[in-house]
C-alpha cells in the first residue's frame, strides 16, 4: 500500500530545495486580520490523516517536532496552515524581472500569488485568504512554497496541475498548451455538501479558491468596481427613471460589506455620483478602505449616517459613507425614522453565513469571533434570528418602494435556510426562485451578459505605472463611444480610471468589454509589446463571465 513516505519519495521538487534548516515561525504582526477558527468535526482517526496529508510534504527528519505543531494548528484554527513556511518578509506583487524562472508565465504566475497575499489586499494574508471570508490561494505555507517553485523550474514545454493548492507535479506539453491547470473544491455529486466540504477541508484535501483567489488573477477590491458601478449605475436607470445618459446623482444606495469583494461598493458609488451608506462590522475593514480612498466619510451612528447622507444629497455630490456598526441596526433605523432608501443590497459573505461571514445584529465583530470560536451552534443561532429580522426590515423598505436585489452573495438562500420560506415565489422552496430579483436576472444579465459584455482584466507585469497608463489609452482608442450605451459608459469608465485611483497592488486594470472589444484591445497590446513600449501583460476574467454567474441561487 502507498504511504505519505513512497509519494514524497515521488516528488522531485521538495521544500529541502528552499530550506535547509526547519526555519523559525515568523511572527505576526498586530493589526493584520486574522480568520476566525473554521469547522472542525474530525474524528481521531481523520485527525490523524489531516496530520499525514500535512506532514506529506514536510522532511521526515522534521515531523517529531512538526506534528504537536500542526495538531495545535489544527484544533485552534480548524485547518493546518503551516505558519512556519510563511515568508518572513512582506509578500507583494513584484516586478516580473524581480523573480526566478525559465519562463515568463512562470515568473507571470508568482506575481500574481503574491498579489492576492499582499497584505493590503488580501482579507486574512496569514491565512491565505484573498477574499470572500474563505477563498484561498492555496490550502497551507507549504503547497505556497511548493507551488512558487515549480513555476520556477517550468518551462515553455510543460504545465503545473494544480489541484486545491495541492502541486500534482509538471506534466509535458506544448507551447501552446496552458502552462498552469487548477481546480478547487471538487466533491464528488454524493458528497457535495457543506459538512462534507468541511470535512475535506479539514483533512487538507479541498480548497475553496473563489474565483480569483485560487485562480491567481485578484487584482483588488478594483476587480469587482466596475462590475459594482455598472450595477448600481443601470440599477438606478432600470428602476428610478434615470434617463440612459444619467447618473445616480441625488439618489442613496444602502448596502453592507466593505471587505475584499464588497470593498468595491463604496468607490463604485462615488464614480456613479450617487451617495452611499455601506455598514461594516469590521472597524480594520472600514480603516483599509478610508486609507485607499474607498470610501470618504466614516460615521459609527446610523442617525449621523443618515444625516451625512441627505447633506450630500441635497448636494447632489458623490459620497461613500462607512457606517461601522451592523446593516440591521442601520436599516431599523431607516424603518423605524422612514429614510428614504432608493436602492438597497447586501455584500455580506453569506456563502459561509455560519463560519463568520454574516455578522448577527447584536454581537461585535469581537464577540463575533469569539462566539465562533467557542460555541458555533449558538452563533448560528444569532444568525438566524438576524436574518429573518434582516428580511423583515427590508420588505418593508420594499413595501415603502425602495428597489432591492440580491448581490449574488447567497443572501436569499440564507435568509430560507434561517426558516423564512416566504422568500421563496412557490412559499416553499427556491426551486422556482425567490420573491426578491437577483442582479444578474434583473440588472447585468439584461444589459450586458446579454449582449455579451463582461470583466476583462490587464495585469502590467513590469510594475510601471506608465505602462498601465499606455494600456489604458490603448483600450479607450479601441471603443466607439457611439456604438451603444454600453460601450459609452465603458469608454467614461476607462478614461476617468486613473483620476478615479482604482490601483491597489499591482499595476492593473479591469474594463467591461464584449467579444470584439477584447479581441481589438488585446491585439493592440500584443503590437505594442512588440514594439517595445510596453512590458508583458496578463490577460484575465472574473466571476461576471458567464459561468460565474449561472447559479440557481443568484
Amino acid at each position: 500500500m502507498i504511504d505519505n513516505g513512497d509519494i514524497l519519495k515521488a516528488m522531485e521538487i521538495h521544500l529541502e530545495e528552499i530550506f535547509q534548516h526547519l526555519p523559525k515561525m515568523p511572527g505576526f504582526v498586530p493589526g493584520v486580520r486574522r480568520a476566525s477558527k473554521r469547522s472542525f468535526t474530525l474524528t481521531q482517526k481523520e485527525t490523524a490523516l489531516a496530520l499525514k496529508n500535512a506532514l506529506r510534504y514536510i522532511p521526515e527528519e522534521w515531523h517529531e517536532k512538526l506534528a504537536p505543531e500542526f495538531l495545535d494548528e489544527l484544533l485552534t484554527m480548524g485547518r493546518i496552515y503551516g505558519y512556519r513556511f510563511r515568508p518572513k518578509e512582506k509578500i507583494v506583487g513584484r516586478p516580473i524581472d524581480e523573480y526566478k524562472g525559465n519562463c515568463l508565465e512562470g515568473k507571470a504566475f508568482q506575481v500574481m500569488i503574491d498579489n492576492n497575499l499582499d497584505v493590503d489586499i488580501a482579507l486574512y494574508p496569514y491565512e491565505l485568504v484573498t477574499y470572500g471570508e474563505t477563498g484561498q490561494v492555496c490550502q497551507n505555507w507549504m503547497q505556497y512554497r511548493l507551488i512558487k517553485l515549480y513555476l520556477e523550474k517550468m518551462t515553455r514545454h510543460q504545465t503545473l496541475v494544480v489541484a486545491s493548492g495541492h502541486p500534482l507535479g509538471l506534466f509535458a506539453s506544448s507551447e501552446n498548451a496552458p502552462r498552469v491547470i487548477i481546480t478547487n473544491a471538487l466533491m464528488v455529486g454524493a458528497f457535495d455538501d457543506p459538512e462534507n466540504w468541511h470535512r475535506a477541508a479539514a483533512l487538507g484535501v479541498a480548497n475553496y479558491g473563489q474565483m480569483t483567489a485560487g485562480g491567481w488573477m485578484y487584482i483588488g477590491p478594483q476587480g469587482i468596481v466596475h462590475g459594482t458601478y455598472s450595477t448600481i449605475l443601470n440599477a438606478g436607470r432600470a428602476k428610478l427613471e434615470i434617463p440612459p445618459d444619467g447618473d445616480l446623482r441625488g439618489r442613496l444606495f444602502v448596502s453592507s460589506g466593505l471587505g475584499g469583494m464588497s470593498g468595491a461598493q463604496g468607490k463604485a458609488v462615488e464614480i456613479a455620483n450617487s451617495v452611499g451608506i455601506i455598514a461594516e462590522v469590521d472597524g480594520s475593514r472600514i480603516q483599509t478602505r478610508h486609507e485607499q480612498q474607498w470610501v470618504s466619510v466614516v460615521a459609527d451612528d446610523p442617525g449621523k449616517a443618515f444625516e451625512l447622507a441627505e447633506e450630500y444629497q441635497d448636494k447632489q455630490e458623490g459620497r461613500a459613507i462607512a457606517f461601522y456598526g451592523n446593516i440591521v441596526d442601520l436599516l431599523e433605523y431607516a424603518v423605524k425614522h422612514r429614510k428614504k432608501i432608493d436602492l438597497l443590497s447586501d455584500q455580506t459573505s453569506c456563502h459561509a453565513v455560519n463560519e463568520g461571514g454574516y455578522c448577527p445584529q447584536g454581537l461585535t465583530f469581537e464577540a463575533r469571533t469569539e462566539l465562533l470560536k467557542k460555541d458555533p451552534g449558538t452563533f448560528k443561532e444569532h444568525v438566524d434570528t438576524s436574518l429573518r429580522h434582516h428580511y423583515q426590515l427590508i420588505k418593508t423598505l420594499v413595501d415603502r418602494g425602495t428597489y432591492f436585489f440580491d448581490y449574488g452573495n447567497s443572501f436569499l438562500k440564507a435568509v430560507f435556510d434561517a426558516g423564512v420560506n416566504e422568500i421563496c415565489k412557490n412559499g416553499e422552496d427556491p426551486m422556482d426562485g425567490f420573491i426578491f430579483p437577483s442582479y444578474v436576472e434583473d440588472i447585468m444579465g439584461p444589459l450586458l451578459f446579454d449582449y455579451g459584455y463582461g470583466p476583462f482584466r490587464w495585469v502590467c507585469l513590469s510594475g510601471k505605472k506608465e505602462d498601465l497608463m499606455m494600456t489604458d489609452m490603448a483600450a479607450m482608442a479601441c471603443i466607439d463611444p457611439n456604438r451603444r450605451c454600453q460601450d459609452r459608459d465603458n469608454y467614461m469608465w476607462i478614461k476617468d480610471a486613473d483620476k478615479n485611483n482604482l490601483v491597489v497592488g499591482t499595476q492593473a486594470r479591469i474594463l467591461y468589454q464584449d467579444a470584439l472589444g477584447r479581441m481589438n484591445i488585446a491585439l493592440r497590446f500584443n503590437e505594442m509589446i512588440r514594439n517595445d513600449e510596453i512590458g508583458p501583460v496578463m490577460l484575465g476574467r472574473d466571476h461576471h463571465d458567464t459561468g460565474g454567474t449561472d447559479s440557481k441561487i443568484q
